[in-house]
């Protein structure tokens, strides 16, 4: 039988809490739990508990907040654990060396992509938004690049063509909780075959802003569908009405050649279906909305209460 490993686990939202719980079920000794410092939050700037650390707090788990994990006097805290391996899952900081290659078995990150594709901040989302069919769980052993250290195992998940990205982000989480235990466990036994990633096959999945969260209705209405099912519930897909910012949330597609009169943003139509759009190609019909001070609804509900303006175009 396998002696159980020191770990210290890494992690800060709620996608990296599923492999917390699953990891101090395992019987694994997790020695420390390393998450972001409380953050303000809300109207009142107060300060708010990362998910990771709710969970800690409840299974009793040592807590460790550095504003800068790179800092000799945190990397020594780490040290001080003799950690047989660092769990990392969505932590918010990049490793130093000295912290990668300090425990025996090294760094293994949990990441939400089939690598050497989509790298970087959100890579769940773009896979949505790039329309793929399939992404999954990688685990890595990290080096210091971003997400370009070797792969060790892998498991797929199917993308339904109306999957948002918070349903991915649930499917994913538990997957990588399960798949983080089989790596470990295979570590221990020496049963891994590291791989190189081929750095041709990859892609960036970058940070959200507002260029690339805006409704851009010149692209195909499957684009559109994509980008907007790639950023509901968070950070949302949007576009602009007059001063009005208006979130999108949900929508539908028409693959509709019939429709050349209309020029890409022309609202073609508002009714209790949803707002039917001209794209570069087909129509998009969306289906559920926010508007400035109101909450998220469907565009049904939204019209039992308001107008929504036909025959525009909307800018992009």
């Amino acid at each position: 039988m396998q002696a159980n490993m020191n770990v210290i686990f890494m992690g800060t939202p709620e996608f990296a809490v599923p492999t917390l719980q699953k990891l101090h079920q395992s019987g694994h000794d997790i020695v420390l739990v390393v998450t972001q410092p409380d953050k303000p939050f809300g109207r009142g700037k107060k300060l708010k508990k990362s998910e990771v650390k709710e969970t800690a707090e409840q299974l009793g788990l040592k807590i460790f907040q550095p504003d800068r994990i790179k800092k000799q006097e945190n990397i020594d805290v780490l040290k001080s654990y003799n950690p047989d391996v660092i769990v990392v899952v969505a932590y918010g900081q990049i490793l130093s060396k000295e912290i990668l290659t300090m425990p025996k078995y090294g760094c293994i990150n949990v990441h939400a992509s089939l690598l050497p594709e989509l790298r970087g901040a959100a890579p769940l989302n773009w896979a949505i938004i790039n329309g793929e069919v399939k992404t999954g769980i990688t685990t890595m052993q990290m080096d210091v690049g971003l997400d370009t250290g070797d792969m060790l195992l892998k498991t797929e998940v199917e993308i339904d063509e109306n999957m948002n990205a918070g349903e991915l982000h649930d499917i994913l989480m538990h997957k990588g909780a399960d798949l983080l235990l089989e790596t470990l466990d295979k570590l221990e036994k020496s049963q891994l075959s590291p791989q190189k990633q081929d750095d041709s096959l990859s892609n960036y999945a970058p940070m959200f802003n507002n260029e690339n969260r805006r409704i851009n209705w010149s692209l195909s209405a499957k684009n559109i569908h994509d980008l907007i099912r790639g950023l509901s519930p968070w950070p949302s897909a949007y576009f602009t009405l007059g001063e009005k910012t208006v979130k999108v949330y949900k929508s539908s597609y028409i693959n509709n050649n019939d429709d050349s009169d209309y020029e890409p943003g022309y609202i073609i139509k508002a009714s209790n279906e949803g707002i039917f759009v001209k794209a570069g190609d087909g129509i998009v019909i969306l289906k559920e909305i926010q508007t400035p001070g109101k909450k998220k609804m469907s565009v049904g509900a939204y019209l039992r209460g308001n107008e929504f303006p036909e025959k525009i175009v909307l800018p992009f």
